[in-house]
């Protein structure tokens, strides 16, 4: 992180004072300015992320109205990734808080944050799609932008991956070592492990935790499998492993699913209206063939 310098001529001590009240005006960051003779050292004392290379690894977070708690993230992710060469990919969708203003704010001062606004459509499925397909890293993870995911996972899920072949790591709350005392309520226990158990006997998916919206790939399987994917409700995962073509190497992870901070949940009746339309469209979609 460091700040940017620039020598500027003046003629004299008048034109020095007035640079300083149009540069505040023009820029709205903190500057250091020294006069010597007829010179001018501009210091923008404002720390910049300034060093970009490819990223290894791209982190989709589909958001809405989760202004408060983009700094948040990005803040536990860079300590996280100190390691990895990362990039993260805000999808919003036209958050009425103004979520977008504060992923801007937050691109402006670091290249390896990107934001997309999403006028007139929603979805956090279409979200993530949209999401992975605008990356060119090799690796991608989805994780929620409400601070509820560990974002300590990061590491050992990429380990899974670029050390042991695994095509796809799922984060799980329900294998041991996991967590999901961070689920809200009684109702939210019930819908998360008894659509887990529903999920996995209707669509034979041996997975823990098929229901975790915490998960890393390969995004080279990804590409492959996006134009079958459906891109509608919240369950991304499902449809990710559903669609593809060849089966997956798929490994789980322990995750302590964390309480919310800020916001609300958006897990309503909408939600699993539409998970029970996809486990009808898939298991219809299987009988015909089309998932071996």
């Amino acid at each position: 992180m460091t700040g940017h310098m620039s020598i500027l001529t003046c003629s004299n001590q008048k034109t020095a004072t007035s640079f300083r009240l149009i540069s505040k005006k023009l820029f709205g960051k903190r500057v250091e300015m020294f006069h010597s003779k007829n010179s001018l050292l501009l210091t923008d004392t404002t720390p910049v992320y300034t060093k970009r290379e490819s990223p290894q690894l791209s982190i989709i977070v589909p958001c809405y109205n989760e202004a408060e708690n983009i700094k948040i993230l990005v803040s536990a992710i860079d300590k996280a990734l100190s390691s990895v060469v990362w990039e993260i990919i805000f999808v919003d969708d036209n958050s009425p808080d103004n979520t977008i203003d504060v992923i801007r704010e937050c691109a402006a001062r670091d290249p390896r944050i990107r934001g997309i606004r999403r006028v007139g459509r929603k979805g956090l499925s279409s979200a993530v799609i949209e999401g992975v397909l605008s990356s060119s890293a090799p690796f991608a993870a989805v994780m929620d932008g409400d601070l509820q995911h560990d974002e300590c996972c990061l590491v050992p899920m990429l380990r899974e991956i670029t050390e042991h072949g695994y095509d796809l790591v799922v984060a799980s709350r329900y294998v041991v070592g996991g967590d999901d005392n961070g689920l809200d309520g009684i109702w939210r226990h019930f819908l998360s492990k008894g659509g887990s158990s529903f999920t996995r006997r209707l669509l034979s998916i041996q997975l823990q935790d098929p229901m975790s919206g915490f998960f890393m790939f390969k995004r080279a399987l990804f590409e492959k499998a996006a134009t079958q994917m459906s891109g509608a409700g919240f369950k991304i995962l499902l449809d990710l492993i559903c669609s593809s073509s060849l089966p997956l190497k798929i490994k789980e992870v322990p995750t302590t699913f964390k309480p919310r901070r800020y916001g609300e949940s958006k897990l309503d009746f909408g939600v699993i209206l539409n998970l029970l339309k996809f486990i009808a469209r898939m298991k219809v979609k299987k009988v015909l063939g089309g998932i071996s």
